[in-house]
């Protein structure tokens, strides 16, 4: 394991909700969809599953993205500023079947708010040990979703098993195609 528990569910669960945001189509529109989001990470504390919260999260979307994009002494930069600007208090917690780990910021404030905290506070652990290669654009021609490879071999290069697939594909018809000539 590259990271511990929280920071490998942090960085999965960001990287998914910013390829939400597709170049052609846009997977979080309704609150029933940040509902699953909630569950399928789980998160926990408050959510208030109301247009308005839908609304704060796709709104963050950008800001994670150029997060988890930036180089190393930007990701420093906008760590810091994310921490002050949201005022942080880590503390150990352990809830349901998680052990210790750290939550930054209560339980009672915005769900958004804390997907921001969190993400920040996992991008710590990912600066601390100089890992952002493990982040990257997806090596799908033509689609711009995060990649976050937390794969022992690093060998991770698509951001989903859609563009897995499609490349799998392409290198067989290619190979296909070559094998007849």
């Amino acid at each position: 394991m590259v990271f511990t528990y929280d920071t490998d569910m942090g960085l999965q669960a960001v990287v998914d909700l910013v390829n939400t945001d597709g170049s052609s189509s846009d997977d979080l529109t309704e609150v029933a969809q940040l509902d699953a989001f909630y569950q399928r990470w789980g998160y926990t504390g408050r959510h208030d599953r109301t247009r308005a919260e839908l609304e704060d999260v796709r709104r963050i979307r950008p800001v994670m993205r150029e997060l988890l994009l930036a180089d190393r002494d930007e990701a420093v930069h906008l760590v810091n500023k994310l921490l002050s600007d949201y005022g942080t208090t880590p503390q150990l917690v352990r809830h349901d079947e998680t052990d210790w780990h750290i939550h930054a910021s209560a339980e009672d404030r915005p769900y958004a708010e804390r997907i921001i905290v969190e993400t920040a506070m996992a991008m710590v652990d990912v600066i601390r040990t100089d890992e952002l290669s493990r982040l990257s654009i997806c090596a799908d021609e033509g689609c711009e979703g995060v990649v976050v490879d937390l794969s022992r071999n690093r060998s991770k290069r698509y951001c989903s098993q859609t563009c897995t697939n499609r490349n799998a594909v392409a290198a067989y018809r290619e190979r296909q195609g070559s094998a007849r000539k």
